[in-house]
């Protein structure tokens, strides 16, 4: 059966952009969201946002938002949230994979050697985070008896994008969304990687405004931040997710499966025909 509505569910990387779209989207009443980021106030990070902002805007909603400060470059801190969540309901429904370090030189133009070395932070907020929160989070995932981990990736675990150490981390939590749906399979618990397009939030209209020639005409056909939210919401209550865990799924394909329009009315493309298939993996399991 599909998750029930009154879901425990953490968000990771939720202050701004994709993750606080995918809390809000999944933040319905009855459903009982944790969300977690470094911004504690308006102004520590370069863009707006903050996890309470985040949490405010659920309970407006009429879900429950519960904001955790928390930096996923700490081992510690991950481990308190999971703590908290065990606490406070002793289970876990779905678990948001979306932390990830930005630098600043992401979109600079050059080879990998000509960008700032601090890029390859994504494969400590971003890669190895995603391995400790899941970590942490399946003893909760296990007792549920059900549950749904999601790693939000992108085409740029196929294609060249942004340069080796973004690729790197992208093919990576897909990677990992396949292994660890092998040891999850038993507990009824499935894994999955979702591939997002370009998303109209905070980071990518900074971009835009900074190069309008090149980013401007791809904005109109961005995905707002709350679509992969709505998506997941739909995998969670599919009877037969079961049958997904362990492979990587374009958002926007998954969205006309499901009969998903954006918030904003509009059907986003896949971009598969210029970027790639998602990735397949083999069926062989070496123990």
């Amino acid at each position: 059966m599909g998750l029930q509505p009154n879901r425990i569910i953490v968000v990771t990387g939720a202050s701004r952009g994709a993750g606080k779209g995918i809390a809000v989207a999944l933040g319905a009443p009855g459903a009982t969201v944790y969300v977690t980021g470094r911004t504690r106030h308006e102004g520590d990070a370069p863009l707006p946002g903050t996890v309470f902002a985040t949490a405010e805007e659920i309970n407006r909603r009429g879900g429950v938002g519960i904001p955790l400060v928390c930096d996923h470059a700490d081992d510690a801190q991950v481990k308190a949230v999971f703590e908290r969540v065990a606490s406070d309901h002793g289970r876990l429904d779905i678990l948001v994979n979306n932390a990830i370090c930005l630098p600043d030189g992401l979109t600079d133009k050059g080879p990998f050697w000509k960008k700032p070395l601090a890029l390859q932070a994504i494969l400590d907020v971003g890669l190895r985070s995603t391995y400790v929160a899941t970590y942490f989070a399946a003893p909760l995932l296990i007792k549920n008896g059900e549950g749904l981990v999601v790693n939000t990736s992108s085409f740029g675990g196929r294609c060249y994008m942004h340069g080796p150490a973004y690729g790197a981390g992208k093919a990576a939590v897909d990677k990992m969304a396949h292994d660890m749906a092998v040891d999850f399979k038993a507990y009824n618990v499935a894994v999955v990687s979702v591939w997002m397009g370009l998303l109209d939030n905070e980071r990518t209209r900074a971009t835009v405004a900074a190069d309008p020639g090149t980013y401007g005409k791809a904005l109109a056909r961005a995905e707002s931040t709350e679509f992969t939210g709505l998506i997941i919401d739909a995998l969670a209550r599919d009877p037969k997710r079961m049958e997904r865990s362990g492979k990587v799924w374009v958002g926007a394909e998954l969205a006309l499966e499901y009969g998903i329009t954006d918030i904003n009315g509009r059907q986003p493309r896949s971009y598969r025909a210029g970027l790639g298939d998602p990735t397949t993996f083999s069926d062989a399991v070496v123990e």
